[in-house]
């Protein structure tokens, strides 16, 4: 079972928290949140303990953005974990790392082979009802801890779809996305992508979600889905989430701000499915 990110640690006792906050009237908010608060001071510089925290996080957040992700292993488990539809790999026009980071909207596009190679993977004209695609993004870290388990989970929330062969994307950005899905013939994709990392999260996956995917859309017109990690949104939970905006999404014929997630969404069981809203629950805005 996750733990809640808002939950004390397991190796605090009480006792020593109220100990500790006798002398600290920070102690009780640290077990609340991975904010860096009431650090305290050694002279005029930060306590030896919590400048080598910080240095170490930094240093987290900087591998997950420059390693890259081992798609073999990406490949093997979603294999191991019943998906049967050989991935297709692609490429961004970003051919390196330091090119990714220069030119975000180089990140945005397929190269020239990796178009075909969505292309040819149609098996008919008939439209798939959603197209996954797993990208990088800005950490590849993320991706390799989390997900091979959240696209599981959303791929088991909407079972009953037609869904393409699962993508993996190199070098890419949100938007590559659509790319793929108008591509791949798709109704809606989804891309699940490395976010950019803090000092408090290096490993966290986002979730965007677009209906009638086409080269040019705006941010505008996607769901996101956002701190998908151990400490904060479970992958049973994104994939609840997810299931119910792509089915409210498919019968409005859109997503976007136009689209409010309901928020019962959140607190459903893992593995189950969220309450559909009635009309006073989700209103379109004009």
């Amino acid at each position: 079972m996750t733990r809640s990110p808002f939950s004390a640690s397991p190796s605090r006792s009480s006792a020593v928290v109220d100990i500790d906050s006798q002398r600290d009237p920070f102690a009780r908010l640290r077990l609340s949140t991975r904010a860096r608060i009431g650090l305290g001071r050694a002279g005029d510089g930060l306590p030896t303990d919590a400048l080598l925290d910080f240095q170490l996080a930094h240093a987290r957040a900087r591998d997950a953005v420059h390693a890259a992700v081992d798609w073999d292993t990406i490949a093997t488990g979603l294999h191991q974990g019943g998906w049967d539809q050989t991935p297709l790999r692609v490429q961004s026009r970003a051919t390196n790392r330091p090119e990714y980071l220069r030119r975000p909207d180089w990140g945005r596009r397929l190269d020239a082979a990796s178009v075909g190679t969505a292309l040819t993977a149609r098996d008919d004209e008939t439209p798939y009802d959603l197209a996954f695609v797993l990208a990088d993004g800005l950490s590849a870290t993320a991706v390799m801890q989390n997900g091979v388990a959240t696209l599981l989970a959303c791929r088991a929330a909407l079972s009953d779809w037609r869904i393409a062969p699962p993508v993996f994307a190199s070098q890419a950005r949100v938007a590559l996305g659509d790319e793929v899905g108008q591509s791949l013939n798709a109704r809606m994709v989804a891309i699940l992508i490395g976010e950019r990392p803090g000092l408090s999260v290096a490993e966290s996956l986002g979730i965007y979600l677009t209906w009638h995917p086409l080269v040019g859309r705006r941010d505008s017109e996607r769901n996101c889905i956002s701190n998908i990690h151990p400490d904060g949104l479970s992958a049973d939970h994104a994939a609840a989430l997810l299931a119910w905006l792509a089915r409210e999404g498919q019968r409005l014929a859109m997503t976007g701000v136009d689209l409010k997630p309901d928020e019962r969404a959140l607190l459903a069981s893992p593995g189950g499915s969220p309450a559909v809203p009635g009309p006073s629950e989700h209103q379109a805005q004009s």
